[in-house]
Order: structure tokens, then C-alpha cells, then sequence
């Protein structure tokens, strides 16, 4: 009898631990399924949605920097655009990264900088280039304007600039000065969160800074950062299809899925130097037209920041 009951309990905890590996089992492959719904997902709106090559960017020679681990330049453009409207590039940054230094850059061009607008031959605002000429002018206009050569571009349509905030779940930034918005909103001095409506306002507001768009593009730089950061922290895993949803409208690249995946990998190390740089020159009226020009010099230092040579 003693016996039997030794069986019984024998066969119960047999039984136990194959529930438990079953159970274990179902959490394995539904994690994995989640896994694989979250990369398909991704892989899906950055081929199809975001992926828009350029004639003006030849991504074989970025590919193959990639695969060596050479440095990077992106155009990133935040791009004022409206319904009837051609649209102009109201942010112009260009993010460096060198693996073997694990260096990140963030070089930010004003965008009243003089400069000749490739494929006019006109001397005028640097945004203006993708007004008349697209994303393919705006980045033929910036290299020859640095003489660099550009890898890669990632455009963002600064009306989703909003959306895309919230939908990392918000953002911090380092606000170089206390200044109220026009909704009534305190900006204080120092690390600040902003939602999607306030980082709108953080970025557009000029007339209380005593920089000007100096000024602007300072905090148009600092809102960029604060959503790379955001984005690649682990508590944006949960968002993701918040994030793509607002990606697939709002931004487009000619950087394939598997070109991220090796940035990703890669050149991770880059996020352990961060520097960010604005260029400077002055303010002249030319024609009765409000320019700012950069001296050679400057334009010589930034670059050397950038070029890979």
C-alpha cells in the first residue's frame, strides 16, 4: 500500500514539472512570437514606408563603410511641410559617427546660412534648397557647402515632430534658460520634460531668446537628442507600435532595415562621446534679405569635424 502511495506521488511530480516545462515552453514561444511580430513589424515600415532612395546619394559607398566600420555622415532635416506648400528644411544637422573613436557629432547649420544652391547657381538660404530642389538639392547643397561627403539622410516631417514626442512617452532637455510660451507654460532653467505639444513650442520659440535663431537651433538640436536617447531606452520597447505608426507618416531615409541593424550593432560604441556643435557667423542684410554668413574659417573647422579623411 506504502508502496502505491510513493508511486502516486512520484507520478504527481512528473507530472508537475512537465506542466511547468509546457508552461515554460508557452512563455518561451510566445516571447519569441512577440519578438518576431515586433522585428517583422519594424523590418515592415522602414522597407516600406520610410525607405525612399535619393539620385544624390550613392548608398553602395555607405554600405560599404559600413561592412569596414568607417566613419558616417546623415543628413538629418526637419522639414516645415504644409498642405499647398513645397516645404522648407527648418532644421539642417548632420550627425558624425566615428567607431574607432566612439564619437558622435551633432553639427547644427542655421538655416538662414548663405550659401550657393546646387542646381540653381544662386547664392540664397540654405533651407530654401529643398524648397526649389527637394531632399536631392538640400543634401547636394550642404555637401558642397561643407565639402563632405554624405552617407546616408533621415527626413522628418517637423508636423510629426509632436506626435513622434509622445509617443516615446515624452523627453528631457537641458533648457539653457527659463523663458513662458505663449500657452502660459513655465520653461524652467535646467533638465525639463517636455510632452509632444511642449517640445513644439520649446523648438519654435524665437523672440524671447537673446541668441535668436541661434538660439532655435540650440534647442532644436537638444529636442533631436533627447528622442535619440529616449528611443534607444529600454522603456520605449513597449511603444514600438506607437512609434512606428508615427515613423511610417512622418519620416523618410535611404537607410535600409539592415542598415539600421548594423548601426544598431555596430556602432553602438558612439553613444559613449556625444558632441554637439552649431555653426556660427553674422548677421548681414543683403538685398533687403535678413543671411547669415559663415566665414571660411568656420566653415573649414566643421569640416574637419566631419570628413572621414
Amino acid at each position: 500500500m506504502a508502496s502505491r502511495q510513493a508511486k502516486k506521488q512520484q507520478k504527481k511530480k512528473k507530472q508537475w514539472w512537465k506542466i511547468l516545462l509546457v508552461t515554460l515552453l508557452i512563455l518561451v514561444l510566445g516571447g519569441c512570437a512577440y519578438m518576431w511580430s515586433v522585428y517583422s513589424d519594424v523590418k515592415q515600415t522602414v522597407d516600406e514606408e520610410m525607405h525612399e532612395p535619393v539620385s544624390s546619394i550613392d548608398t553602395k559607398v555607405g554600405e560599404k563603410k559600413m561592412k569596414k566600420k568607417e566613419p558616417l555622415n546623415i543628413l538629418l532635416m526637419g522639414v516645415d511641410e504644409r498642405a499647398g506648400d513645397s516645404g522648407r528644411s527648418d532644421a539642417l544637422m548632420v550627425l558624425s559617427l566615428v567607431p574607432e573613436n566612439e564619437q558622435m557629432t551633432l553639427v547644427s547649420i542655421p538655416r538662414d546660412t548663405r550659401t550657393t544652391l546646387v542646381g540653381r547657381g544662386t547664392e540664397d538660404k540654405i533651407n530654401h534648397a529643398y524648397a526649389f530642389g527637394g531632399k536631392d538639392m538640400a543634401i547636394d547643397t550642404v555637401e558642397n557647402f561643407l565639402d563632405i561627403e554624405l552617407d546616408y539622410y533621415v527626413k522628418l516631417n517637423m508636423e510629426g515632430l509632436e506626435d513622434l514626442v509622445d509617443a516615446v512617452g515624452g523627453i528631457q532637455v537641458d533648457n539653457p534658460f527659463q523663458w513662458t510660451g505663449k500657452s502660459g507654460k513655465v520653461y524652467a532653467e535646467g533638465v525639463i520634460s517636455l510632452s509632444g505639444s511642449e517640445a513644439i513650442e520649446f523648438v519654435r520659440m524665437r523672440k524671447q531668446d537673446p541668441r535668436g535663431d541661434f538660439g532655435r537651433t540650440e534647442r532644436q538640436r537638444l529636442v533631436v537628442q533627447g528622442i535619440i536617447e529616449k528611443g534607444a531606452s529600454f522603456s520605449s520597447v513597449n511603444k514600438i507600435n506607437d512609434i512606428l505608426d508615427v515613423l511610417g507618416q512622418n519620416v523618410s531615409t535611404n537607410l535600409k532595415f539592415s542598415e539600421m541593424q548594423k548601426l544598431a550593432l555596430d556602432y553602438r560604441g558612439v553613444l559613449k562621446n556625444q558632441e554637439s556643435y552649431q555653426m556660427e557667423g553674422s548677421g548681414q542684410n543683403i538685398g533687403g534679405i535678413y543671411y547669415l554668413v559663415v566665414p571660411d574659417t568656420e566653415v573649414q573647422k566643421v569640416h574637419g569635424m566631419l570628413s572621414a579623411e
